[in-house]
């Protein structure tokens, strides 16, 4: 197996106030001691519920934030250990598609130079063949070449994605992390965007992590599939593996929130009662306990360790850790 991303018992700490005289504090674990290891040229789904700690964990695996402690690998390296002009050329290596296609672009910048911006930077190439190169990955995302002199707010959302994918390919890079790149878009374009960037990752053979809150999104995009709760990895197998059978009981209640396209189906109530606890006060034992269906005594006083069930697949829960 080709591993090209490697994450080791990540943590992301923070410090959070008390106050507006800031008299008392406690510590947000964020990201809570994550394995992860990208194969290359597939696609890791990382799913879980908003404030589960997976747009922190793409911020810290692009080095965007530092991690509070854990190691992280491309290529074998060591990406912590790059600082400067060393860490600059290490990033072309690993790119991000961002949640919100609008804020992450540059409003003073036009959408040929946003793109060119990398490819200069990383001299990559120069003169006319750079603006051949932009126009060519204009064309690769689905923009007209009249795109090249306009800015982002000229664009819709759909559109401004698609500028957002061609820079993150501007660079050639290894490895995209695409943070929820289609939740703050309209859904009459979400299969299209997903449908691209699926496209692409076939075509160019980039290695993806590709973050959703709804599994029914990277179903039919990635290989493999993470699922993270309180900053914790719960489950991780291959993709058609947890739809077959999920073994963690909030894998299931996520599962059941698919929306069935049938106008006829029975409305269920919510498949996990409650909202996810803040990352500052934790329960203790399984995270998921207050909220789960199955809780035993046990799971209320002793975390669970992640377990190996079968083969290629890992799972947090007590059901599973006898």
């Amino acid at each position: 197996m080709d591993i090209v991303l490697k994450a080791e018992r990540i943590t992301k700490y923070y410090r959070a106030w008390a106050g507006v005289f800031r008299r008392g504090s406690s510590i947000v674990k964020a990201v809570d001691g994550v394995d992860l290891a990208l194969e290359r040229g597939k696609t890791l789904g990382l799913v879980g519920e908003s404030g589960c700690g997976k747009s922190t964990l793409a911020r810290v695996l692009m080095r965007l934030e530092e991690p509070t402690s854990g190691r992280i690998y491309i290529d074998g390296e060591d990406f912590l250990a790059f600082r400067g002009k060393a860490l600059r050329r290490e990033r072309r290596k690993i790119q991000m598609i961002f949640q919100d296609p609008y804020s992450s672009l540059n409003p003073r910048l036009t959408v040929g130079s946003t793109i060119a911006e990398g490819i200069k930077i990383h001299k990559i190439a120069k003169g006319k063949e750079v603006r051949e190169r932009v126009m060519a990955l204009l064309a690769k995302v689905g923009l007209p070449p009249s795109a090249e002199n306009k800015f982002p707010h000229e664009f819709s959302g759909g559109q401004r994605q698609r500028i957002g994918i061609a820079r993150a390919l501007a660079v050639e890079p290894e490895i995209i992390i695409a943070d929820e790149p289609v939740s703050a878009l309209d859904v009459s374009v979400r299969a299209q965007i997903i449908n691209l960037i699926k496209d692409i990752q076939e075509e160019t053979g980039v290695s993806m992590i590709f973050i959703a809150h709804d599994l029914g999104v990277v179903k039919n995009v990635s290989d493999t599939l993470a699922v993270m709760y309180l900053g914790k990895i719960v489950e991780l197998a291959e993709t058609d593996a947890i739809f077959r059978e999920p073994l963690h009981p909030y894998t299931k209640g996520l599962l059941a929130s698919i929306p069935v396209a049938d106008p006829d189906a029975p409305v269920v109530r919510a498949a996990i009662d409650g909202d996810v606890p803040s990352a500052a006060k934790v329960p203790p034992g399984c995270s998921f306990h207050p909220r789960c269906p199955e809780v035993m005594e046990r799971c209320t006083k002793e975390p669970p360790r992640l377990v190996e069930i079968g083969s290629n697949r890992l799972v947090r829960c007590w059901l599973h850790n006898e």
